[in-house]
């Protein structure tokens, strides 16, 4: 069995809550559902958790050895509900998964109804694209679909106010657990990353008791097939290899790090802990992304419980947040007849795989070859690399 499934596979009325606990399962009546609102889930400084949370050592145990935040419990019983009522594209089972032979350590998994049964991407042209209110966005999402509104308790100490996320579930979710966090959504934002947003995003992440929830943006040209400003976030019960790739400093500060290592070189940005170092670290990658919107290029980001920069391995200790940035090549729309699409899951080595075909046959220098062929050509990527250098640099003055 995939060992995180066993997690959703528990009633969601026994997952016990806290008798003030609100409920995030819908009523047994569809018709109650948009008058029942949107239930908050309001969090405090001590629930983001940055004692070490490690991938137990045996596979076998994992059920047991990870116990639920109060935000898996949330996320885990409101979205298993909601695949139980058909709310999503397809009913998502166990997914066949692979660790693929080689030195990377690709995880690749088979979802044919993903890559058949997903909206189409919508038609984007730039990078910097406004929002169009006409095309589907997240205003027009059923009632049903949204799990709750996170929502931080104000003045926490040293922290900027956030704005309030709807955290609904992606009808054709890569995982279990697979949600969108969109913030205010009726205000009509282009997807375009801001520091909210993001800030969210890194405390999701710290939220979950799981060293497996990771949190990701694509931009427009990256494979966003929605214009409307959203981050994904979902479970997978294995290692990816971002987590300990070994990385070297851009700046005398530390503050930029370059990942070398396989599938795609990108840029490293890593927080030990919430306060004034999360709120460094969103200002530095919000500069960064808004430099790479600016001049049209692409970007994939990723988020996850990872090592502390520098000679790492990939048993390193799990000890902070790691936030990847990669820069690509435009890509609208998508790529039929390949074996992948490359977005923010790919580039940091997982691998959701459209057909049984590819699955069987797909190996590691071919999954190379697709996810090198969307990078930067090398004079661009040394371009961004100074550029970004730069406004660490202009940062610490």
């Amino acid at each position: 069995m995939h060992f995180f499934t066993s997690l959703f596979q528990v009633s969601p009325m026994a997952i016990p809550y806290d008798s003030n606990e609100v409920s995030y399962l819908l009523p047994s009546n569809k018709e109650d559902w948009e008058e029942q609102g949107i239930p908050d889930f309001v969090y405090g400084q001590e629930e983001l958790l940055m004692r070490e949370i490690q991938w137990p050592r045996n596979a076998s145990g994992v059920p047991g050895a990870l116990p639920l935040s109060r935000f898996d419990s949330a996320v885990c019983s409101a979205w298993r509900q909601r695949m139980e009522l058909g709310l999503f594209r397809y009913h998502l089972g166990e997914l066949q998964t692979q660790t693929l032979p080689g030195a990377v350590g690709f995880v690749a998994q088979l979802n044919v109804e993903r890559g058949v049964q997903r909206r189409r991407p919508q038609s984007i042209r730039s990078v910097r694209q406004p929002f169009d209110p006409e095309q589907f966005n997240f205003n027009k999402v059923r009632p049903g679909e949204i799990l709750f509104r996170l929502h931080r308790e104000p003045d926490l100490p040293g922290a900027v106010q956030q704005e309030d996320i709807l955290v609904m579930i992606n009808v054709s979710p890569l995982e279990w657990g697979h949600v969108l966090l969109v913030p205010e959504p009726a205000r009509g934002l282009p997807q375009r990353l801001l520091p909210g947003a993001l800030r969210a995003g890194v405390e999701a992440v710290l939220l979950s008791l799981h060293p497996g929830f990771r949190v990701g943006f694509n931009s427009l040209g990256g494979l966003a097939s929605v214009n409307h400003l959203h981050l994904h976030g979902y479970y997978l019960a294995h290692r990816l290899p971002v987590e300990g790739a070994p990385s070297e400093p851009l700046d005398p500060g530390g503050h930029l790090h370059f990942l070398q290592a396989l599938p795609a070189p990108g840029f490293l940005f890593y927080t030990g802990g919430p306060g004034p170092d999360l709120e460094a670290l969103v200002s530095r990658v919000c500069r960064a992304t808004d430099y790479l919107t600016d001049h049209e290029i692409a970007h994939n980001l990723f988020v996850t419980r990872g090592a502390l920069p520098g000679k790492t391995s990939p048993s390193s200790a799990l000890t902070g947040v790691r936030v990847i940035l990669w820069a690509r090549k435009s890509s609208f729309g998508i790529k039929e007849g390949e074996a992948f699409n490359v977005a923010l899951c790919e580039l940091a080595g997982h691998l959701p795989i459209k057909t049984s075909q590819d699955f069987t046959s797909l190996t590691e220098a071919a999954a190379l070859t697709l996810i090198q062929d969307c990078l930067l050509p090398p004079a661009q990527a040394e371009e961004v690399q100074a550029a970004l250098v730069a406004l660490v640099a202009q940062e610490e003055q």
